[in-house]
């Protein structure tokens, strides 16, 4: 579903924020991409949604590339940032129902989907204000269901859980396994080793822009946490 090949991103003054890295993300898996602040993860996660433009190796989306495809890549893959920005002049349902027509979602859908995740995260009888009135907690949840609403095949998360309370974090976690048990695939970072370590199947670490380790959890982590190794590469300078 997500294929990155030795991709690279330079900055100006030659500075190589990311240094020839490769990866796959298998149909129905849920990824975990882990590193420092600075160690790569964001330039990655831009590149891969189409934000960074990048000129060394390639990403594929469903076999297609980013670079050459931008708009075939983003009709089946969704983004949340970490710092989601909002139509805070919109309502909440305006607002699902602009990206619904960008995405060319049918009322059946759109209704169906706004109803079952609005319901799961309690907020549906807030969906008619307006959403410079909401949270930080409602607008991440608001996010979340914006970018469910046209079924991507692939969901890109950074940092999902910032801004959630217990009760909406173990919602969204159990969002994340049915859409990958229906064939999604996610590709998400995130500080909260514990929740990586129980959520995915596989891992990869990036440290000062090259992957550091790269497999499944079990073979990460060894014997350890995955905390407990996470420190060790991030602090074996």
């Amino acid at each position: 579903m997500l294929n990155i090949n030795n991709f690279s991103k330079v900055y100006k003054g030659n500075k190589r924020a990311v240094d020839n890295i490769s990866l796959e993300v298998k149909e129905g898996e849920i990824f975990g991409f882990i590193g420092h602040n600075g160690a790569g993860k964001t330039t990655t996660i831009k590149s891969i949604v189409g934000i960074n433009e990048f000129d060394e190796g390639d990403i594929l989306i469903n076999g297609m590339s980013i670079k050459d495809n931008p708009i075939e890549c983003k009709k089946i893959m969704a983004y949340i940032p970490d710092n989601p920005d909002l139509y805070e002049s919109l309502t909440a349902i305006q607002y699902l129902n602009f990206v619904a027509d960008v995405y060319g979602v049918s009322e059946a859908q759109r209704e169906e989907l706004i109803k079952k995740y609005g319901d799961a995260f309690e907020i549906t009888n807030n969906l008619g204000s307006l959403i410079s009135s909401y949270s930080h907690g409602m607008k991440q949840k608001l996010a979340i269901i914006s970018a469910l609403i046209h079924k991507p095949k692939l969901l890109v998360l950074d940092e999902p859980f910032v801004g959630l309370d217990p009760k909406a974090s173990h919602t969204l976690k159990g969002i994340m396994k049915e859409i990958c048990e229906e064939g999604a695939s996610i590709f998400f970072s995130s500080h909260v080793l514990e929740v990586v370590e129980k959520l995915c199947g596989r891992i990869a670490i990036i440290k000062d822009g090259k992957i550091a380790a790269y497999g499944t959890v079990e073979e990460v982590k060894g014997t350890s946490s995955l905390e407990d190794v996470f420190m060790e590469l991030i602090d074996n300078e």
